[in-house]
């Protein structure tokens, strides 16, 4: 018999395609052997998609093929009978219907898996295109599952370049409807091949880890990610592959060690040393570099993972360095790490201390995006006060003047975290205190006292205070008559332009400065003469004691005045 010619081909193919069609629909008729028939159609929708990626063929089918088509033309003939049979309820018994249907089932898997053969040997030519029709928008269910296990068919059977536009073909759908990303999920062996293709060819492995990634978004599908077994391959991806299946295995990873009962399998598969090593290397792309810091941030929850980064020679200093980057997702995630490796680790502070670290944390105050300089500032906050070690090389970096830049200068947000810092300053030893004082934050502080912000307020108004209770700072307060009558004008609710007057608490804090500043003879003064004291009597009838011991003080500095004129007179 000689060979096919090419339109001989087609018919086969044809004819192979219809057959598979015709038998799919009839199947779904039968009331009987569900099971059987389920497993039947997932067969048949698999060599549907083997034998519809051939028919662009434009030649003569190899002899190879042309007989395994005949095969299938035979067994879908011997598979058409069983449904026949079936529908008609014409069968002998149960029994040997079910052993008929489980023999049909292997010849259709056997069939798939010797064109998949075909297809890997290279006896086809490639030279046709894979066309993919995606169903529409609006499609439903069954449509969308179809062309999964289409795709899913192509992965298992077609040579590489087939399996690659079959994956970019998936991450496309997934992308643009994320029903298609459940449907990965219900379909058998779709994810255990997704998993298989991160230890494939670069090209398959870099699509592969892009189609996890996208699945790991969904917290739901995280658990049926990691019973495929996908945390092994992921680290090797990180190990062995391109920069974009890293960046894509490294983003997956953070996601799924969100939970921190997966931070020992990425252990226990050498993640870690992977990803440290990443972070070391110069000249990786920024993505790929804070993802890697953002899986190790997960991993450090677990005292004898972070333990190990701790005694692995340079690890902090890897940290440090990457905190002068010029990337601020590095940054930003550098630091994050940093302050998760170094709190309530004194040990680590001290490394970080003797690495210079703060000294980094620092410069990145002059210099950096608004998102570096609060993640920096809320770091210092949390590592720098803890120890008299680490307070003293902050206040060697010059940090009061960054920080005083920063309270004028800043963006709102960056305000706000270099108040909070200014605030915790404020609460150490006087001598921290007074070098603020003369330093030039107290106008500072005044400027937010009517701030939007009732946090804001209260966080300026406690620091003031804090900074008034040493008598060097109080008398340089009251020095400037701005300062004072400012307060007294926010406290007197008869003002329109009174922002907080409204506020108690926020007024409770402003009548503690006062009665903090009257310890100072000068200040007293001021504020008994400024014409705020009917205001003030006025407080004391809703405001409680604190008030009325202001009116009491101030009295009783009136009274002597008075005394004193007479004395005088």
């Amino acid at each position: 018999m000689g060979e096919e010619t090419g339109e001989e081909s087609k018919a086969s193919i044809g004819r192979a395609i219809e057959a598979i069609s015709s038998l799919i629909s009839l199947s779904h008729s039968i009331k009987s052997f569900n099971v059987k028939w389920q497993l039947i159609r997932t067969k048949l929708e698999e060599l549907y998609s083997g034998l519809a990626a051939l028919e662009n063929l434009d030649s003569g089918l190899d002899p190879s093929l042309s007989s395994l088509i005949s095969a299938i033309l035979v067994s879908l003939r011997d598979c058409y009978d069983l449904a026949t049979r079936c529908v008609n309820v014409s069968y002998s018994g149960k029994l040997l219907m079910q052993s008929d249907l489980d023999v049909m089932a292997g010849k259709f898997d056997r069939h798939t898996r010797n064109l998949s053969r075909i297809y890997s040997a290279g006896i086809l030519s490639h030279g046709f295109a894979i066309v993919v029709s995606k169903p529409s928008a609006n499609a439903c269910k069954e449509d969308m599952r179809f062309y999964i296990r289409d795709l899913l068919t192509r992965m298992k059977i077609g040579d590489l370049e087939m399996k690659k536009q079959a994956l970019v073909k998936l991450n496309e759908a997934m992308e643009e409807d994320d029903r298609y990303a459940k449907a990965v999920i219900e379909i058998s062996d779709m994810l255990n091949i997704l998993v298989g293709f991160l230890d494939s060819e670069m090209g398959i492995q870099e699509e592969s880890a892009k189609a996890v990634l996208f699945i790991s978004g969904y917290g739901s599908y995280r658990s049926v990610l990691i019973g495929s077994g996908v945390i092994g391959p992921l680290v090797r991806v990180l190990e062995n592959g391109n920069d974009v299946g890293r960046e894509a295995s490294a983003r997956c990873l953070k996601k799924l060690t969100e939970n921190s009962e997966n931070a020992w399998s990425v252990s226990a598969h050498g993640g870690v040393s992977a990803l440290l090593k990443i972070c070391s290397c110069s000249g990786l792309g920024g993505e790929l570099v804070a993802s890697s810091c953002g899986v190790l941030r997960n991993l450090v929850g677990v005292e004898e993972i972070k333990r190990y980064m701790i005694e692995e020679d340079d690890t902090v200093t890897t940290f440090i360095k990457l905190i002068g980057s010029k990337e601020e997702i590095v940054q930003v995630n550098s630091i994050d790490l940093l302050l998760s490796m170094c709190s309530k680790d004194e040990q680590t502070r001290e490394i970080l201390v003797r690495q210079g670290g703060i000294q980094e944390l620092v410069s990145v105050l002059s210099d950096s995006s608004s998102k570096s300089k609060e993640i920096a500032l809320r770091a210092i906050d949390n590592l720098c006060f803890v120890s008299p070690g680490c307070l003293n090389a902050l206040m060697s970096c010059k940090f009061l003047d960054h920080l005083l830049y920063l309270l004028r200068n800043g963006e709102i947000s960056v305000q706000e975290s270099a108040l909070k810092v200014t605030s915790r300053l404020c609460s150490l030893q006087e001598e921290v205190k007074r070098i603020m004082g003369d330093a030039g934050f107290m106008p500072e502080l005044v400027k937010f006292l009517d701030a939007k912000s009732l946090e804001v307020r209260e966080m300026a108004s406690v620091a003031l205070y804090c900074l008034i209770s040493v008598p060097r700072n109080r008398k340089k307060f009251a020095q400037d008559d701005y300062n004072i009558s400012y307060i007294l004008k926010l406290l007197d609710h008869e003002d329109g332009s009174n922002v907080s007057g409204g506020d108690s608490g926020n007024t409770k804090f402003l009548i503690s400065i006062l009665m903090s500043l009257t310890s100072c003879n000068s200040a007293r003064r001021k504020i008994a003469s400024s014409g705020y004291l009917k205001s003030i009597e006025k407080l004391a009838e809703t405001e409680g004691s604190d008030a009325k011991k202001l009116v009491k003080k101030l009295s009783k500095n009136r009274f002597r005045s008075m005394l004193s004129g007479i004395w005088h007179s």
